[in-house]
């Protein structure tokens, strides 16, 4: 007799997963909506593509910081304190961003201080899901929550274009700040409150060390975060969503059309890669991934809106196999560094995008939008190249 292998069904029927999964809808459509916002507020402002790109930018830069220095508080604290903590402090600092008339560098400032809390909570949730889905529900748990990540994206970046059209950015920004008081409440009312697993006595600078060791010290681990940062390059056409939609002749809804594009697609590629038997997973990480960039080299010819908005959603479809590295990092990474070794991964990727967005807003200063992201295509296929052959060599002999 067979055993069946845990799916959707059985990890929505832990109530604490339900929890984790309610808190991070409300918390990643909110965060959407403000990124739309903001792109729209300094658009506007400023006319100007690299303006609009560097804002987008703060929004990954500051896990600089928040990812190697912070990431490890949910070994050393519980997790589910440690991520209330953050929602509290985020949802303080989007309401105070909503202020009508506040200065753009008050803007970035406090932006800085939003995204310093992100790796925070998303390696607290990493350190705390194999305990609330141990074994085999781990991996469907996980992916499940990816799926949930970009299908929030696609509803933040859908109604974020619509919203700020009729309640403007402020409104926007205050629904974020909701999202983030609304995540707080599911985690303390569904999640119990499990204990940190760092080892005891260790100091905090000794458990960054401890963190970084551990990834830097597997060449699996190292070729996982390579994978990784190559989305630094196709996440042009998010960048320059704003001064792409002008050249299509668009607005507002525009912008949310073209960044909701590629997390569809994503929403779509992970639930097909579901479906496809683990031990046949791992082969398809090379191939995806220079997918996810050769799909963006189609902007050569100036497509239209309808084909721009399909060739950004195949990209996204590519880009799911960002789930399979995701999931065997996390169980290639020790328990008692987990939460820190994922803050780190989470800052290489971070990083990778921040400067992939300056420099698609460069880019796109001195020339067209649709340029700039079919050369970041090109590019993005051989960084892919040389990211999947790391993996490949980085496999155990079989013999």
């Amino acid at each position: 007799m067979t055993t069946r292998a845990a799916g959707f069904r059985d990890v929505l029927g832990v109530t604490e997963f339900r929890a984790l999964f309610s808190a991070q809808l409300v918390s990643v459509t909110g965060d959407q909506l403000a990124r739309v916002a903001l792109s729209i507020l300094v658009y506007d402002r400023t006319n100007s593509p690299g303006w609009a790109a560097l804002t987008y930018a703060l929004t990954f830069l500051p896990d600089l910081v928040g990812g190697p220095l912070l990431s490890g508080l949910a070994d050393r604290y519980p997790p589910r304190t440690v991520m209330v903590a953050a929602d509290i402090l985020r949802a303080v600092a989007v309401t105070a961003m909503a202020a009508p008339g506040l200065p753009l560098a008050a803007v970035a400032a406090l932006l800085v201080g939003v995204q310093l809390f992100n790796p925070v909570w998303n390696s607290a949730r990493a350190a705390l899901l194999p305990q609330v889905l141990p074994g085999e529900t781990f991996v469907p748990g996980m992916g499940l929550l990816m799926m949930l990540v970009q299908a929030g994206q696609v509803a933040g970046f859908a109604l974020g274009g619509l919203l700020v059209a009729a309640l403007g950015t402020s409104g926007a920004l205050l629904a974020d700040a909701a999202s983030f008081a609304v995540s707080a409440v599911f985690l303390v009312s569904g999640v119990q409150s499990w204990p940190p697993r760092g080892e005891p006595g260790v100091r905090w600078w000794g458990h960054v060390r401890a963190g970084w060791t551990v990834v830097v010290g597997d060449r699996r681990r190292l070729a996982l975060v390579a994978l990784g940062c190559v989305s630094g390059i196709y996440i042009a056409g998010e960048a320059i969503a704003a001064p792409y939609a002008a050249e299509l002749g668009g607005g507002a809804v525009v912008v949310g059309l073209l960044l909701g594009a590629y997390a569809l697609g994503n929403v779509l590629g992970m639930a097909a890669l579901s479906r496809i038997p683990a031990s046949r997973r791992s082969r398809l990480l090379g191939p995806l991934a220079m997918l996810a960039c050769a799909a963006l080299l189609g902007c050569a010819l100036r497509p239209d809106l309808e084909a721009t908005l399909a060739l950004l959603t195949l990209s996204g479809v590519a880009s799911s196999y960002n789930l399979i590295a995701n999931t065997t990092f996390v169980q290639l990474t020790p328990d008692a560094q987990r939460a820190q070794a994922f803050g780190f991964a989470l800052t290489a990727l971070r990083v990778s995008q921040g400067i992939g967005v300056v420099l698609a807003g460069l880019a796109a200063e001195r020339a067209a939008p649709h340029g700039v992201v079919a050369a970041a295509g090109a590019i993005g296929v051989v960084a892919a190249f040389g990211a999947a052959t790391l993996w490949r060599r980085a496999q155990p002999d079989p013999r």
